[in-house]
């Protein structure tokens, strides 16, 4: 395939390509698993895979971060969310489908559950 294309009289462009596209295949020079690694660093902190959680309520709980944390990712939880807005949480958890309308930013952040 070529990189530039003629759109017109003496016009060209450059190719774009689609994920979909690319095909990404093993070839002689595959590099053995023992020579790749996944670490990467942020800061002074190291991390075994290359993976960063959301810090949403509905992907991470203090038990999900822990999780991912154990298997060398780093875990983040939303500070201003359920888990870090009430001691207890597990009420809100409950409730939440009920709330309605503009209250609900309002409770989600700690306040009348």
């Amino acid at each position: 395939m070529r990189d530039v294309v003629e759109i017109g009289l003496g016009k060209t462009a450059r190719r774009g390509y689609h994920l979909d596209d690319i095909a990404i295949v093993p070839s002689r020079r595959t590099r053995d698993v023992d020579d790749v690694s996944t670490e990467w660093q942020l800061d002074a902190y190291p991390f075994r895979i290359p993976c960063v959680a959301h810090p949403s309520d509905a992907t991470m709980s203090p038990e999900t971060v822990v999780a991912l944390g154990r298997l060398g990712g780093p875990g983040v939880l939303n500070g201003e969310g359920l888990w870090t807005g009430y001691g207890d949480p597990t009420k809100p958890l409950k409730k939440l489908p009920r709330w309605k309308g503009k209250s609900a930013p309002r409770r989600l952040k700690g306040g009348n559950p």
